[in-house]
C-alpha cells in the first residue's frame, strides 16, 4: 500500500511538495483554504484584468525545472517564460535613475553615470558574490536540523566570506561609496521583508542571482506558474481540494495521523504543513504539544515587515515604463525607521511597481494594461498597530502620487479598475501572522538552524516547507525547502527518492563579462 501524504496549503512549497512526493510513488492529498493554489503567490482576475497577488519576479527557475524534470514533465513546456532585457529600473529620490541590465560591462558603464569611482567595484562586487553563491549554494540544499549541521569543515571555511553577522548596507560599502549604487545592490533585501541595515551580507547573493541568471516573467504572471504545477500535481494522481479548511490535525501524542477538515478526517502517514508557520500553529497544534514552538516563542520572533497593495486597471498604457521600476526616497533611512521603529506611515514610500503589460498582452482588456504597486510598511504588531480602515484612502492617494514621481503621468484618471490589499487584508484573507508577508525575518538569529525545521521538532512525521522554514523566503528558496523536506520523508517513510538536489553550478559569473552580455543577450523573448 502506496504511503499516504497530506500537505496542507497549496501554496508554492505545497504544491512543488504535492509533485516531488507524487512521483515517488505516494498518494497525496493537498488541502488548500482558499479557492485556488497559490497562496501569497496566487492570481486574483477582476474586470477582466488578471493581477498576481503577491510575487511577481521569477528568479533561478533552475530549481522549479528540476521539480517538474522528476515528474517527467518539462517546466517550459507548460509555462511560457520572457526573461527582460531591463531587468529593472531603480529611481531615486533625487530623480536619478539605473536601468539595470545583466550585460555586466554596459552596467558598470551606467554606474558611472551616477558614480565615477563606483564603476570599477561592479565586477569586483560580481567576481565575489560569484564564489559566494557556487560556494554556499550546497548548504542552501540541505536540512539544518540541529546544532551539529554548523560543524561541517566546509561551512565552517565558509564564514569569513559569509560575514553572516554584518550588515548588507555594511558589506555593499566595501564596493561602493555612493548610497544611491549600494541601495541598486541592496533593495533586494525587501524579497525577505527586511532592509538593507537589518538584513545580513549573505544576501548579497540576491542581485548576483537576477543578473547570472536572469529574470523572467512567465505569460499570464507568476499565478500562471502555480496553475501549472496544480494541473501537473492533478495529473500525476494529485487530490487538490480547494475552500477545504483545515480544522486541526489529529494527534496520537506528538504523533500526527491525519487532518481534520470540515469534510471529515483524513489519514496520513506523514503531514506537510504549507501553511503560514505561525498563524498555523496557533490555530492547529495545542501550545502544550509544542516543546521549542511554543506561542511565548512565536511571539518573541522578528516577523518580516507587511505591504500594502494596488492592483490597478488602466485605459490605455504605459509603453515607455520598464516592466519593473524600484522607487528608492531620498531619505530612505527616515522610510525605514517609519517601517521598523515608529511603525507609522511614511510621507515618501519607497515602492515597487509593475508595468507587465509591457510584456504580457493577456493580463488586461485590449486597450487597457494593468499596474500592481506594492509599498512595505510595518506589519501588524501589538505594540502601535495602524489603523487601516481609516489610513487606506490618504495611503491610496500617496501612493498614486509615488507612481506620478516614476513617470507614471496622470495614473489617477485612467484607472478603469482598483483593488486593495492592507496588512490587515494578508492577516485575515490570507492567514498570516500580523501580516508579515514575508514570514520570518531572516536575521543572523532567525536562520539555517533557528528557524522551524524542514523536518518539525515539536511533532513525529510532520515536515514542513514554505518561507516559515529553511532556507527561508522567495520563490526559489521555497522550492528548495520542498525539495529538501521531501528527500526527509521519503527517507523517513523507507522510499526511493527519485530527485536529488542538483549539483552546484560550475563556471561563474564573471568568467567573461563580454561572453555573459552576449549568452544573455542571446536569451532574450520566450525562454
Amino acid at each position: 500500500m502506496n504511503k499516504r501524504v497530506v500537505i496542507i496549503g497549496a501554496g508554492p512549497g505545497g504544491l512543488a511538495t504535492s509533485i516531488l512526493l507524487a512521483a515517488a510513488g505516494c498518494d497525496v492529498t493537498l488541502i488548500e483554504a482558499r479557492e485556488r493554489v497559490g497562496g501569497r503567490t496566487s492570481s486574483r482576475e477582476e474586470a477582466g484584468f488578471r493581477f498576481d497577488n503577491g510575487p511577481t519576479f521569477f528568479l533561478y527557475p533552475q530549481i522549479l525545472e528540476s521539480i517538474f524534470e522528476s515528474a517527467g514533465r518539462r517546466l517550459r513546456d507548460e509555462v511560457e517564460l520572457t526573461s527582460l532585457e531591463t531587468l529593472y529600473r531603480v529611481v531615486f529620490g533625487d530623480g536619478s535613475s539605473l536601468d539595470a541590465t545583466s550585460d555586466i560591462a554596459e552596467l558598470s558603464r551606467r554606474v558611472a553615470e551616477l558614480s565615477p569611482s563606483d564603476a570599477e567595484g561592479v565586477a569586483r562586487f560580481f567576481a565575489d558574490n560569484d564564489r559566494k553563491f557556487d560556494s554556499f549554494l550546497p548548504f542552501l540544499q540541505q536540512p539544518f536540523l540541529g546544532t551539529k549541521a554548523l560543524l561541517d569543515p566546509k561551512l565552517i571555511a565558509l564564514l569569513p566570506a559569509l560575514a553572516p553577522w554584518r550588515q548588507l548596507d555594511r558589506e555593499l560599502e566595501r564596493y561602493f561609496d555612493d548610497p544611491r549604487v549600494r541601495m541598486a545592490f541592496s533593495f533586494q533585501a525587501l524579497y525577505l521583508g527586511m532592509t538593507p541595515r537589518t538584513c545580513p551580507s549573505l544576501f548579497s547573493i540576491l542581485p548576483l542571482i537576477e543578473y547570472r541568471f536572469g529574470v523572467f516573467h512567465p505569460k499570464g504572471g507568476c499565478g500562471a506558474i502555480m496553475d501549472a504545477m496544480a494541473r501537473v500535481a492533478g495529473e500525476l494522481g494529485v487530490d487538490v481540494r480547494l475552500n477545504e479548511p483545515v480544522r486541526n490535525l489529529a494527534f496520537a501524542g506528538r504523533r500526527v495521523s491525519g487532518v481534520v477538515t470540515d469534510a471529515g478526517r483524513v489519514e496520513a502517514d506523514a503531514v506537510v504543513m504549507n501553511a503560514d508557520f505561525a498563524a498555523a500553529m496557533r490555530a492547529m497544534v495545542p501550545n502544550a504539544l509544542r516543546r521549542r514552538w511554543s506561542d511565548r516563542r512565536i511571539d518573541r520572533q522578528n516577523y518580516s515587515c507587511s505591504t500594502f497593495m494596488l492592483y490597478l486597471g488602466i485605459e490605455g498604457d504605459y509603453p515607455e515604463q520598464p516592466h519593473h521600476t524600484v522607487y528608492i526616497p531620498s531619505d530612505y533611512r527616515r522610510n525605514l525607521d517609519d517601517i521598523e521603529q515608529a511603525r507609522g506611515l511614511t510621507t515618501d514610500p519607497a515602492f515597487y511597481a509593475q508595468n507587465a503589460s509591457v510584456t504580457d498582452d493577456s493580463l488586461a482588456p485590449e486597450g487597457h494594461s494593468t499596474l500592481y504597486m506594492l509599498l512595505p510598511v510595518a506589519n501588524e504588531h501589538d505594540d502601535k498597530p495602524v489603523d487601516w480602515e481609516k489610513a487606506t484612502p490618504r495611503y491610496r492617494e500617496l501612493a498614486l502620487e509615488q507612481l506620478e514621481k516614476v513617470g507614471f503621468a496622470g495614473v489617477a484618471d485612467r484607472i478603469v479598475h482598483e483593488s486593495v490589499t492592507t496588512p490587515a487584508d494578508w492577516t485575515r484573507d490570507f492567514r498570516i501572522h500580523r501580516g508579515a508577508t514575508f514570514n520570518l525575518a531572516h536575521n543572523f538569529g532567525q536562520m539555517l538552524h533557528r528557524r522551524p525545521r524542514n523536518r518539525f521538532e515539536d511533532l513525529d512525521n510532520v515536515y514542513l516547507v514554505g518561507g516559515g522554514t529553511h532556507p527561508g523566503s522567495g520563490l526559489p528558496t521555497i522550492f528548495e525547502s520542498a525539495r529538501i523536506s521531501s528527500r526527509l520523508l521519503c527517507e523517513d517513510l523507507g522510499l526511493d527518492v527519485p530527485f536529488a538536489a542538483p549539483e552546484a553550478p560550475s563556471g561563474g559569473l564573471m568568467r567573461s563579462l563580454a561572453g555573459m552580455g552576449r549568452r544573455f543577450a542571446g536569451q532574450r523573448g520566450t525562454a
